[in-house]
């Protein structure tokens, strides 16, 4: 895997994956708007994404009906620098029709646990928790 970061100005800079995908990122610093997502937004994004894949992968292989599965991160960081994540609570809202809360536990569970690459190395920091809701869907 392989990605380019390159400074465009002030506190902006660009993206570049090797697939060819690009995001601007960056902070304000006091001047002015900010011109994407932080580093740090990103990497608690990028738990969100790898957590949120896994939950639909392991409902769809349970043959549970889903219609979406969106994941609300919320986390703080250190005071000091590094300003690690101390603590990320990830509260995944599942829509779908007859889903069973024993099978959304699981998912969740193996995903934050086994699967996810990027949750298990914020949580060689962060205290990772996580909640869920069920939603029927008609």
């Amino acid at each position: 895997m392989k990605s380019t970061v390159t400074w465009r100005e002030a506190r902006t800079f660009e993206a570049e994956t090797e697939d060819g995908f690009k995001l601007t990122l960056g902070t304000s610093h006091n001047e002015g708007a900010k011109p994407g997502p932080s580093a740090m937004e990103l990497v608690l994004i990028g738990a969100g994404g790898c957590s949120a894949y896994d939950v639909v992968s392991i409902l769809e292989k349970s043959r549970q009906a889903v219609d979406s599965v969106a994941v609300e991160l919320d986390a703080d960081r250190a005071d000091d620098p590094p300003k690690v994540f101390t603590r990320i609570h990830m509260h995944f809202v599942v829509r779908g029709r007859g889903i069973s809360d024993d099978r959304v536990a699981k998912a969740i569970e193996l995903s934050v646990t086994k699967y996810c690459s990027a949750t298990q190395m914020l949580a060689q920091t962060a205290a990772v928790t996580t909640g869920f809701e069920v939603i029927e869907t008609s």
